[in-house]
């Protein structure tokens, strides 16, 4: 899913979540950190990216070019260079150290931004199984050049 689908689920996600939880800051800064949250989580993207690839292509693609965070996402990783469930991994972990750790602070923003985190896997679930023939039939494309070279 994109980062500007993202923000736009979080903003919602930002307003319900920030009247449903006793989030110890007023609900526009509320809506601003799950704003935040919900977008910044992706950055591991660039991560798993280099574990994947062994090299910083991605991120060094970024930084020469910043307009492609904006308004070109699909022009930032190369195919092969993660997968939907190398994302949804990451996500768990670094979500899961998050919301442990914000509970020893503060259990309703500890809650609030598992909310947000959970609103982010769980779009990222649908948009992955909407794009799974597409998934499956690049999987069945590299097969097959992997097999030609052989």
């Amino acid at each position: 899913m994109y980062s500007r689908d993202h923000a736009f689920l979080s903003v919602v996600v930002g307003v319900l979540g920030s009247l449903a939880f006793s989030v110890p800051v007023p609900w526009w800064a509320a809506v601003g950190y799950a704003v935040v949250v919900g977008v910044a989580i992706d950055v591991d993207h660039f991560v798993v990216a280099r574990l994947t690839t062994g090299e910083w292509t991605a991120a060094k693609r970024c930084l020469r070019n910043p307009r492609l965070v904006f308004v070109a996402q699909d022009e930032i990783f190369d195919a092969g260079d993660l997968y939907p469930l190398q994302r949804l991994l990451s996500h768990h972990v670094i979500g899961g150290a998050l919301v442990g750790g914000l509970w020893l602070v503060s259990e309703p923003l500890a809650l609030f931004t598992a909310l947000v985190l959970y609103a982010h896997v769980l779009s990222d679930l649908v948009w992955d199984n909407s794009l799974l023939e597409q998934y499956h039939r690049e999987a069945a494309e590299q097969v097959t050049a992997d097999d030609a070279t052989r």
